[in-house]
């Protein structure tokens, strides 16, 4: 398994990094649970954990219609997006 950074904003270019990637599941996801009834939402935290400046970072997905997007930090519009390939 594989995760890459898109680090930059609107004004620069955009730059990937490869970084480490491991699954860490929580609590409710070994149970078979949602993190909310239909599944949609704006923090939702994942079952992945990437290494970025030497600290394991849970990775979240930003889910509010049929496709979401994976990312790091407080929220997606200052985060970091995440794409992780299996």
């Amino acid at each position: 398994m594989k995760a890459y950074l898109q680090h930059g904003r609107d004004a620069g270019p955009f730059q990937t990094e490869s970084v480490e990637v491991k699954e860490v599941p929580l609590a409710w996801q070994l149970a078979g649970k949602t993190w909310t009834a239909t599944g949609y939402g704006e923090k939702i935290p994942t079952r992945y954990m990437i290494r970025h400046n030497n600290k394991w970072r849970r990775v979240y997905c930003y889910c509010i219609s049929n496709s979401g997007t994976l990312f790091i930090g407080r929220n997606l519009r200052t985060g970091i997006i995440v794409d992780i390939d299996r």
